[in-house]
């Protein structure tokens, strides 16, 4: 059972399955303190408005000794504004949580990952996030149990409110330093990726909020926690989702479980070697071609992943075609 200081909280809508199999997780986990966010339905979307409902006769069956707190919004806010608004509110009560979408299943060895790391590094202000996941496709960046990333992940993790407090959903970095929010980034295809990210939510082409979490982590040089092992499955992948709405750019790394007693690493700085290898499979705009080619490429790695199971092999960073590279 997670202490009672390590709030699980739970960001929900209308996809009664998926949430379904994560409350399951969640309850074996037993948190002490329970926090429910959930959007409303949209107008004009038949079925909607039942769908959302059975999601939440879904996490309101909480059998195990818990405080429930619950911010569910009647009218639909979004992905963007709900999520945002949400973990504001889930920071309005407690120090530190550990956050999970309803797509978002974790191994049952992440809550105490994410429990005993969020007490190491509660002080250390440069550590903003413990991610539960890693895109590294089976390859692994190091022996110890954790390496430190630049990338904060959002498929399940952790952070502390004084990390969150650095969270401006509005982007007004973005808006007064554009050339110092892109200078950090080496490579033009991934100047161009966050480029283009940032300029559609300004413009409201994109409703989302971890871009703006992402603009806060790295304005604030963060390190987030990454486990050597993907400790986070995504099963959200389909027509019912908001971004991830096409199977074919499904990509699942397996997922394993943490060993413990962990080892941690003993100097707090970015892997630059794990964080190249994400970066090019992830925050590099590319042409179409570029980005077909890609996609198969992480299908293949996903498959490779699960094949191989826990035998890792020494992590290899690919090269990257500059002609497959789009500029904005």
């Amino acid at each position: 059972m997670l202490a009672d200081t390590n709030a699980v909280a739970l960001i929900v809508f209308n996809r009664p399955e998926v949430t379904k199999i994560v409350f399951e997780r969640i309850r074996q986990a037993r948190p002490g303190r329970l926090m429910i966010i959930a959007d409303g339905p949209r107008e004009g979307r038949q079925g909607e408005a039942d769908a959302c409902l059975r999601v939440r006769q879904i996490v309101e069956h909480v059998d195990w000794p818990c405080e429930v707190l619950r911010n569910y919004s009647d009218a639909n806010m979004g992905c963007g504004a709900r999520v945002a608004s949400g973990i504001d509110w889930v920071f309005q009560h407690v120090e530190q949580a550990i956050i999970l979408e309803d797509d978002c299943l974790p191994d049952p060895t992440f809550f105490r990952f994410c429990e005993e790391l969020l007490e190491r590094y509660r002080d250390q202000k440069q550590v903003m996030q413990i991610s539960g996941s890693n895109f590294l496709f089976g390859g692994r960046a190091t022996e110890e149990s954790y390496y430190f990333s630049r990338y904060p992940l959002c498929w399940g993790w952790a952070t502390w409110r004084r990390a969150w407090r650095h969270f401006d959903f509005e982007m007004q970095t973005w808006k007064a330093d554009r050339d110092g929010c892109l200078a950090r980034f080496t490579h033009r295809s991934e100047r161009a990726f966050w480029e283009y990210g940032w300029d559609s939510i300004a413009q409201r082409r994109l409703d989302t909020w971890d871009y703006q979490w992402a603009l806060a982590f790295l304005s604030a040089n963060g390190l987030a926690v990454t486990p050597s092992a993907n400790l986070v499955t995504n099963v959200g992948f389909g027509s019912d989702a908001t971004h991830t709405r096409s199977r074919l750019l499904a990509m699942r790394p397996a997922a394993g479980a943490m060993e413990f007693p962990l080892h941690h690493p003993v100097h707090l700085e970015a892997n630059r070697e794990a964080d190249e290898f994400t970066a090019r499979r992830f925050f590099y705009k590319r042409s179409a071609l570029g980005k077909a080619t890609e996609i198969v490429r992480r299908r293949l790695l996903a498959t490779v992943s699960h094949v191989r199971g826990r035998g890792y092999k020494s992590l290899e960073v690919p090269p990257v075609s500059t002609s497959s590279v789009r500029s904005k």
